[in-house]
C-alpha cells in the first residue's frame, strides 16, 4: 500500500495542474470603463491642463491676508456662504491696540485742553491780580513822593532840620517806587496781551501731531477686523479660532508653508477655467477671434464648451498646479482664461483640475 501512495499523489497533482491550466486559459470579458477617457474632439487640437476658478474681471480668486498679526478671536462666516462687500469676515484679538488708541485719545484731549487754555488767556482773575499790583505800586510811589516832598519843604525852611543822608534816601525811595510801578505796569500789559502767538502755534502743532497719531492708531485698530472687498462667496477658511495669523498668512502644518487666511470667489453662476499651454505649443494657437475650446471634467463623461475671455500675456514657470515654489521647473506655460457655464447635472467647484482642448 505504501508503494502505491506516491502514484496516487502524482495523479492528483497532475489533475490539479490540468484544472488550473483550464481555468487560467478562460478569457473573461473586460469590464467597461467607469467613464470614457478624454479624447481630443478636434482633428488638430492642443491639449492643456486647466484649473477651475471663480469668475474675475482680472486675476484669480481673492486671497485674504491680514495687515496685522494676532490671535484669531472669532470667525464670522462659513465656507460656501454668500457675502456682501464690507461684511466682517474675521476678528483678530485687538486688546493691545485698543489700549493704545485709548492712550492716544487721552493725549489728544490733554493737548487740546492746553491749547484752549492758551487761546483763552488772559484769565480774568490773573488780570485782576496784575491790576492790583499796579495800584499798589502807584500807592507806594505816592507815599515815597509825599515823604520826599515833606523833607524838601522842611529843608527849604531850615536846612539843618533834614540831614543830607535822609534826603538822599527819600530821593532813592522815590526812584525805586517809580521802577516798581513800571515793572507792575508792564507785567499788567503782558498779562493783558494773553498767550504768546508762538506758544499757541507750537501747541497747535503738538495737538495736530497727536491727533494724527490717534487717527493712525484708530485706523490700525480697524485692520483687526477683516472685511470682504467685494461681493462673492467664501471658498476656503484656512484658520481656526485661537490660531495665530500674520501678514504672511496662516501656517499650514501639512505643507509647512503659509496659506491665505481666507479665499474668496465671485458668485458661481459662471466660472472661469485657467488653462496652461506649453510654450512649444504657443505658435500653434489660433487668433482669439477664432479660438474654440472644450473641457472634460475628470472622472466623468461631461464635456463643456469654453468661451474665450483673455490671454495673460506672460509666459511663466509651470508651478501653478503644484504650488511648489522651490522646485526646479523646466516647463514654461502661457495662461489662457475661458468662461464656462456651470453644468446643472454635475458638481463643479473652483480648484478642480480639468482637461482642456483648444482647436487650432
Amino acid at each position: 500500500m505504501r508503494h502505491k501512495l506516491p502514484f496516487v499523489f502524482s495523479a492528483l497533482g497532475l489533475l490539479a495542474g490540468l484544472v488550473a491550466a483550464y481555468m487560467f486559459s478562460l478569457q473573461r470579458p473586460a469590464l467597461p470603463p467607469v467613464f470614457r477617457p478624454p479624447i481630443n474632439p478636434y482633428t488638430h487640437g492642443i491639449y492643456a491642463d486647466g484649473i477651475v476658478e471663480s469668475e474675475q474681471v482680472s486675476g484669480k480668486n481673492i486671497n485674504i491676508y491680514p495687515e496685522v498679526a494676532g490671535t484669531v478671536q472669532r470667525i464670522l462666516v462659513a465656507e460656501g456662504q454668500t457675502i456682501r462687500k464690507g461684511m466682517p469676515l474675521l476678528l483678530i484679538d485687538d486688546s493691545v491696540q485698543r489700549a493704545i488708541v485709548s492712550q492716544r485719545l487721552s493725549e489728544v484731549q490733554a493737548a487740546r485742553t492746553l491749547l484752549e487754555q492758551l487761546k483763552a488767556e488772559p484769565r480774568k482773575e490773573t488780570l485782576d491780580v496784575a491790576g492790583a499790583r499796579v495800584k499798589s505800586a502807584q500807592a507806594s510811589l505816592k507815599t515815597t513822593q509825599d515823604a520826599l516832598e515833606k523833607q524838601r519843604t522842611a529843608y527849604e525852611i531850615n536846612p539843618k532840620s533834614v540831614s543830607k543822608d535822609a534826603f538822599d534816601s527819600a530821593t532813592n525811595a522815590v526812584a525805586v517806587a517809580e521802577a516798581n510801578l513800571q515793572v507792575a505796569q508792564r507785567q499788567y500789559d503782558l498779562t493783558k496781551a494773553g498767550a504768546w502767538i508762538y506758544d499757541i502755534r507750537n501747541q497747535e502743532s503738538q495737538y495736530d501731531a497727536l491727533h494724527h497719531s490717534y487717527l493712525s492708531s484708530r485706523a490700525l485698530l480697524s485692520k483687526y477686523t477683516l472685511r470682504t472687498p467685494t461681493d462673492g462667496v467664501v471658498l476656503s477658511i484656512n484658520t481656526t479660532v485661537g490660531s495665530y495669523v500674520s501678514p504672511q498668512g496662516t501656517y499650514d502644518a501639512y505643507t509647512q508653508g503659509s496659506d491665505p487666511v481666507l479665499v474668496l470667489g465671485t458668485p458661481q453662476t459662471s466660472l472661469h477655467v485657467r488653462c496652461f499651454v506649453d510654450e512649444i505649443l504657443v505658435p500653434r494657437l489660433p487668433p482669439p477671434s477664432k479660438m474654440k475650446a472644450q473641457m472634460s471634467i475628470r472622472g466623468s463623461n461631461v464635456r463643456a464648451r469654453l468661451d474665450y475671455v483673455r490671454t495673460q500675456p506672460y509666459v511663466s514657470p509651470k508651478i501653478e498646479l503644484s504650488n511648489q515654489r522651490m522646485e526646479r521647473v523646466d516647463v514654461r506655460v502661457l495662461p489662457i482664461i475661458f468662461r464656462v457655464q456651470k453644468p446643472k447635472d454635475i458638481n463643479l467647484y473652483p480648484g478642480e483640475l480639468v482637461d482642456v482642448y483648444i482647436g487650432e
